[in-house]
């Protein structure tokens, strides 16, 4: 059997896409890290740990199994740009997030009770556009890789662990916010404007 080699290990593609991924997930790693070192937050019931290790075993998994000749996708220019365009995209959404929440963006659910409701820039559209760039950045990687199962697994698992950790986030926001978050709640979707 001829191992399938993705287009983001041969050259010159590397010279595109891992500079991309670096810059993208270089602040993910200095900021989850801070808060991986602190005592669990009861607010975040283990959803940051639940992410860290949920999308390292999807990267694992999803980058050994590009290997796989059966699953390649055709067109392997094509997927490469357009994964490799969209980890971008999910990037530079992370980054607005991160700027626009400012000191309220934590890595653990923490929600203090002096805490406005934020709801401009992305947050005016999207209750977690956070979220949605997460989601973003894990299915380009995977449409990169130019295999259906690299893709399938980078967009299954933050779908499956992203619903959990929101579902902790709204608990913690509607205790200690209450009323504001609550209105919030009812104008905004969750990761789509006006869709879902």
């Amino acid at each position: 059997m001829q191992l399938h080699v993705s287009l983001v290990f041969r050259f010159p593609w590397v010279l595109i896409f891992w500079p991309i991924y670096i810059w993208v997930f270089y602040p993910e790693v200095r900021f989850t890290g801070k808060y991986m070192r602190a005592p669990l937050h009861s607010q975040d019931a283990g959803t940051l740990r639940l992410i860290i290790y949920g999308n390292n075993a999807a990267s694992i998994a999803g980058f050994a199994v590009s290997f796989l000749p059966w699953f390649a996708t055709p067109w392997p220019k094509f997927f490469f740009i357009f994964g490799t365009c969209l980890l971008l995209a999910g990037g530079i959404l992370r980054r607005v997030c991160f700027k626009t929440l400012g000191k309220y963006f934590t890595g653990a659910v923490i929600v203090n009770p002096d805490q406005p409701v934020i709801d401009k820039g992305p947050y005016r559209w999207i209750r977690h556009p956070s979220y949605t760039a997460g989601i973003m950045i894990f299915l380009g990687i995977g449409i990169a890789l130019g295999n259906w199962l690299s893709i399938i697994i980078f967009f299954a698992v933050p779908c499956f662990i992203y619903p959990r950790r929101i579902k902790v986030e709204e608990k913690a926001l509607l205790e200690t916010i209450g009323e504001p978050y609550r209105a919030y709640m009812a104008r905004t979707k969750r990761f789509i404007p006006f869709l879902v």
